[in-house]
């Protein structure tokens, strides 16, 4: 079962709830998603720091309901 762009933006607003999301469905298909991420949760974190913190926040759904999320993490 495929996750929708709201419950993806609600995961990652629940770990960081100052988070501006940007998600795009890039196949049409539910299940290959881009998603910009910008929050002051990521200051002073490198690349891989902010990219583990956005997909713990999906809480293991990566590979099972999501199959694909390209992530790009910013500072705010």
């Amino acid at each position: 079962m495929a996750m929708n762009l709201k419950e993806i933006e609600q995961h990652i607003k629940e770990a960081l709830p100052d988070a501006r999301i940007e998600i795009q469905d890039l196949a049409g298909d539910g299940n290959h998603y881009s998603a910009t991420i910008i929050s002051s949760h990521f200051a002073g974190k490198n690349k891989i720091e902010q990219h583990k913190m956005v997909y713990n926040s999906l809480k293991g759904k990566m590979g099972n309901e999501l199959h694909a999320l390209a992530i790009k993490t910013k500072e705010q």
